[in-house]
């Protein structure tokens, strides 16, 4: 066999993430106030592009190739919703962009009278014209620390150690580091420093410069006034009290079951993390994605939430008045690729649109009875399921489901919620839910009495009986996942309480 060069032409098919396919999966995956973000950038860099509204100019249109227009149409996910061929009318999106779907509340001059400050939710202006709304930040647990420093501490040299020990805490307020390591960083010796550390425990709140959290719940109880000889001899046995061994902690303690109830409600009521209260993100509200109402007739009505739906439209007339006057070749090619990428995001949003009701009107016919009875008749649910019958693949309803929202009469979901695996049924009946299964074990453990507290043996056996086939170290699995104690320590708890309430 002998080996020489030779030329070779063959045919291949490869799949190519271009720059669009890449934005049209980014956009699918982006939370409302992601996309929000990504929609102003486009506005900023694209003159091509404009937010939709009612009085936009007649030479604003939706790109050529873009998907029709249906902004009024929604899907009906009731008995019949579903049967035959109507799945495949969700093609279709519910609500798509469209410059004329935006409607605007009018106020009324009555209606603002006597509450000026209506005026400034109405697009008018503030009362007081001087009058500029700041938002406020609130301070932080090292600006907290750092005045009370300058202020309570004369001392100078005192008072740069302290300021150190200060950028030494942790967010919790715990004062991590090595001794040893510290006084070789500050040049003191070992009582010094706690001389320092000691002082700047009194700062507030109680409990910051800790450097445990028996320490920690000590100082909250001294700043109370609470810290006793049984209360001490409580935090040097915290093992026990996880462990919930009365019977050893009232021995130990030397107090009665009803003393050490008391004890351990004030303990309850210490905060671990003192410094966690600043330095906290803001609550932000959640804005569903996807909006679901009982439709008078037995089924569920299922539309996007308008609010979440950013509004653009491609402007034509900018693009041919700019066309026209330029000259430059340069400029033109400019401005072809900035149409081609305007009509490609209104493409991509309205497919995003499209796909998030696609997905939502199969998990609400699949979850019929979690919307009507609760978490307790949740069915299995996979990705591959939702793929399978949508026609995408199993990563595209990943990405859809990622932090997006479902509002229901029964509260708001996270789209992730309504997949759950699935547990064989042992009667050969149809599988049981995972979240479903944890609910019931919850629900048959608060059902206890300080006779009747159920191992998790007895837990399969119930379960088994009840046509669910599950293992004993699934059982043990799901109740650790809940935070819930074993038997044992269930036991105890509940003696406990029956005998202080005695």
């Amino acid at each position: 066999m002998s080996l020489a060069p030779r030329l070779d032409l063959r045919t291949t098919q490869t799949l190519i993430m271009t720059p669009q396919l890449m934005q049209a999966i980014k956009l699918l995956q982006l939370t409302n106030l992601e996309l929000s973000a990504v929609i102003d950038r486009e506005l900023e860099e694209n003159p091509l592009l404009e937010r939709a509204d009612n009085d936009v100019d007649e030479g604003a249109d939706a790109p050529d190739d873009a998907l029709p227009d249906r902004s009024g149409d929604v899907v009906e996910a009731g008995t019949e919703g579903f049967e035959g061929e109507a799945l495949a009318d969700l093609d279709v999106p519910a609500s798509a962009i469209d410059p004329e779907g935006e409607t605007r509340q009018d106020v009324s001059a009555e209606a603002l009278a006597g509450d000026p400050w209506r005026t400034v939710g109405a697009g008018g202006n503030l009362p007081d014209e001087g009058f500029e709304p700041t938002e406020t930040r609130p301070p932080s647990l090292r600006d907290h620390l750092i005045e009370q420093i300058r202020l309570g501490f004369a001392d100078d040299a005192t008072r740069v150690v302290a300021l150190y020990l200060v950028d030494c805490l942790d967010p919790d307020g715990y004062l991590r580091d090595d001794p040893d390591d510290l006084c070789r960083r500050l040049g003191l010796d070992a009582d010094g420093l706690n001389a320092v550390i000691e002082r700047c425990q009194g700062l507030d709140p109680a409990g910051v410069f800790a450097r445990d959290l028996t320490e920690c719940l000590a100082l909250q109880l001294a700043d109370a006034g609470c810290l006793d000889g049984p209360m001490r001899q409580l935090l040097a046995n915290l093992e026990l009290v996880a462990r919930r061994d009365f019977v050893a902690l009232e021995r130990t303690c030397a107090v009665d079951g009803r003393q050490l109830a008391e004890m351990l409600a004030e303990l309850k009521a210490l905060d671990p993390r003192p410094g966690r209260r600043f330095d906290s993100e803001p609550v932000r509200a959640i804005v569903p994605d996807v909006l679901v109402m009982p439709d008078g007739e037995g089924g569920f009505r299922i539309e996007l939430n308008s609010e979440t739906l950013p509004k653009v439209l491609v402007n034509r007339g900018i693009y041919q008045t700019a066309v026209h006057a330029s000259r430059n070749p340069d400029d033109k090619a400019y401005l072809s690729e900035r149409l081609q990428a305007a009509n490609w995001l209104v493409k991509s949003l309205d497919q995003r649109a499209n796909t998030i009701l696609r997905v939502a009107a199969v998990i609400v016919k699949q979850q019929r009875g979690f919307l009507e009875h609760g978490i307790s008749q949740l069915k299995p649910l996979t990705l591959k399921m939702v793929a399978d019958e949508i026609g995408i693949h199993e990563s595209t309803v990943s990405r859809v489901t990622a932090n997006k929202y479902l509002a229901c009469p029964r509260g708001l979901f996270e789209l992730k919620t309504f997949f759950s695996a699935a547990i064989a049924a042992s009667d050969g009946n149809e599988a049981h839910s995972t979240a479903a299964v944890r609910h019931r074990i919850r629900l048959m453990i608060e059902a206890e009495g300080a006779d009747s507290v159920l191992s998790d043996d007895q837990i399969v056996k119930q379960l088994k009986a009840d046509g669910v086939d599950i293992a004993r170290r699934t059982v043990a699995k799901y109740r650790e996942a809940m935070h819930i104690p074993s038997s044992v320590q269930r036991r105890r708890e509940k003696l406990h309480a029956q005998r202080t309430s005695s």
